[in-house]
């Protein structure tokens, strides 16, 4: 592997083999993005080879962020120079505040016990905005918000729309089934809940990634005879938690135990990394624009690991 390079200003630069191994994005792209879009731009060795810097890595972390969500590539780059200009800010103010209307739609709705109407606005928010929008930016967090906390009536909230989306992340996720790869996708840590592993899912799952998500609860032990039967070209486990020595033994075992590529994605993924170190369990990231990119490389074949 080529030794990073450091620029004047002490930035590690690096070139671009390391830059797709690291981020998903192949090559072509990456200098169509720089080319054709101006969107990234590498410093170039008196070679002409590209070298990138940590901001070259973040501006196309961004970049594959907003194109997963539905975003034409023409109209990044003005988001790119806002993101810059308000730290910490990938969107402005007035781009969130029609989600916080949403989100407070749904609680309303919910509060209500009103069915009918939780229909109506699930209906319109998968019309008008990506998938990942409408599960990260709307639907999760007011499910989150009424998980926690002891108020009367709020548990009853809580699983009358944990019932509906369940109900409705499943539908979905058998309508967007394909004829691509099947994935396997299970928990990997024993606290995921049933629809944030049907979200996961459904995130993942595009027309060349057909996304089977295993029950909660499912046994890591017994995951080499449903991978036997099923024959799936990657087996996901999600983490939400940092897993243990004894966790990291079980998922080494698991992976001698069955043929198919395995990796990790979620929260605690990148956490959970260490103790698998010699392994060839991937690690895919936990947000939808590392996830997606490195899943379909790992099923091509084509992952650095």
């Amino acid at each position: 592997m080529t030794e990073p390079i450091e620029s004047a200003s002490d930035d590690v630069l690096l070139p671009m083999r390391e830059v797709a191994s690291l981020t998903g994005v192949n090559p072509i792209t990456l200098r169509a993005w720089e080319r054709r879009h101006g969107l990234i731009r590498p410093v170039r060795t008196v070679g002409g080879h590209r070298l990138y810097s940590q901001k070259d890595i973040e501006h196309i972390r961004s970049i594959m962020l907003w194109t997963s969500r539905g975003l034409p590539i023409s109209k990044i780059g003005a988001l790119l120079v806002q993101q810059q200009n308000t730290p910490g800010n990938a969107a402005s103010g007035s781009a969130e505040a029609p989600l916080v209307q949403w989100q407070e739609a749904v609680h309303r709705a919910t509060q209500a016990f009103d069915g009918a109407e939780l229909e109506r606005l699930h209906g319109q928010l998968f019309t008008i905005y990506p998938k990942t929008t409408v599960l990260e930016a709307i639907l999760l967090p007011v499910w989150r918000s009424l998980v926690s906390g002891n108020a009367f009536g709020r548990r009853s909230q809580w699983l009358f729309l944990d019932t509906f989306l369940r109900a409705r992340m499943l539908l979905r996720l058998q309508m967007n089934q394909s004829n691509g790869a099947c994935v396997l996708l299970a928990d990997g840590s024993g606290h995921a809940r049933e629809l944030e592993l049907l979200c996961a899912g459904l995130s993942m799952s595009n027309d060349q990634l057909r996304i089977e998500v295993l029950g909660t609860g499912q046994p890591l032990e017994e995951l080499p005879l449903l991978c036997k039967a099923i024959q799936p070209a990657a087996l996901v486990l999600w983490v939400q938690v940092p897993l243990q020595a004894d966790a990291h033994q079980r998922l080494r075992a698991l992976q001698m135990g069955v043929t198919c590529p395995v990796a990790l994605a979620g929260d605690a993924a990148a956490a959970s990394s260490a103790g698998l170190r010699g392994s060839s369990i991937a690690i895919l990231g936990n947000d939808e624009a590392s996830i997606l990119p490195r899943l379909e490389a790992l099923v091509r074949g084509t992952l650095q690991i």
